[in-house]
């Protein structure tokens, strides 16, 4: 597992890491709803004022939520958003969309994890059953083809969908970027075999040799562009086992009052941390 290049350091401050991001680009992240998402991470694309990106993820809440509230998200492909847990949908997103101020391509999570499939196969489209009867394939164009072996039978086949970066928050990393998750990766696996790149925000950098257990590698060290180390990064959301979801700085983040969203971005684990680098 080791890169061999003890001198190619891809170990970079949370700053530094979004900072890669440019203006416009498309950006899969990680994690599902409350959970595991690279929360630090999209705080800092908001303190850094990105703009127009497209958000890929088959099921946000917070983030996205988050992201529409601060005006960086333009355009999004997403499944299933809500905020879970107590907190029902997501007010700021759905905003956002009824306004015209974010451009939806509405998926079915698994229609959206096809288009991804697809990018990593390096093919055009993938098939994808249970569409049939819904209006998300009149919606999005997508197109119904005959089995080419001659069953008779009809399938729909989404589009690849390549995101410039996954973005990803993982239980722990060692110095070469191999990346390992605790519990389920959700949709995290697929995210980076479709993107064009994979950044990593980490609980903790390990001097554990993972070579010795390649298997509990999720993301090899190769495919990494770059990553940060920052305890605490998926609040208010939970990282199995390290922490559970924050609820009550759910529901301060949800409030409307004024200086609401200023009050929760200076809370945050990044904003009080030392451990940037």
């Amino acid at each position: 597992m080791s890169s061999g290049f003890p001198d190619k350091d891809k170990r970079v401050t949370l700053e530094a890491l979004a900072a890669l991001v440019p203006n416009g680009a498309s950006v899969a992240l990680g994690g599902s709803f409350l959970h595991r998402g690279p929360f630090a991470f999209v705080r800092e694309l908001i303190r850094q004022e990105k703009r127009e990106l497209e958000i890929i993820k088959q099921s946000p809440g917070y983030d996205i939520d988050i992201l529409c509230r601060a005006g960086v998200a333009a355009r999004a492909r997403c499944g299933i958003v809500a905020m879970e847990g107590n907190f029902g949908l997501a007010p700021h997103y759905r905003k956002a969309v009824e306004r015209g101020a974010l451009a939806l391509e509405e998926h079915a999570c698994a229609s959206l994890t096809a288009g991804l499939r697809a990018a990593a196969f390096g093919v055009p489209f993938q098939p994808c059953g249970g569409l049939h009867g819904s209006d998300l394939t009149r919606i999005n164009g997508w197109q119904c083809i005959e089995d080419p072996y001659g069953s008779g039978e009809k399938t729909w086949v989404i589009p690849a969908i390549t995101p410039d970066f996954a973005v990803l928050h993982a239980s722990s990393i060692d110095r070469d970027g191999n990346v390992r998750i605790a519990g389920t990766y959700h949709w995290d696996r697929i995210l980076s075999r479709a993107a064009k790149s994979v950044l990593v925000v980490a609980e903790t950098v390990s001097d554990e040799d993972f070579a010795r257990q390649p298997e509990l590698t999720v993301v090899p060290y190769f495919m990494v562009q770059a990553y940060a180390v920052l305890p605490g990064g998926a609040w208010p959301g939970s990282c199995w086992p390290a922490y559970e979801i924050d609820y009550p700085a759910v529901e301060a983040y949800l409030s409307n009052e004024p200086g609401a969203l200023e009050a929760h971005l200076a809370r945050a684990p990044e904003a009080r941390s030392e451990h940037h680098a």
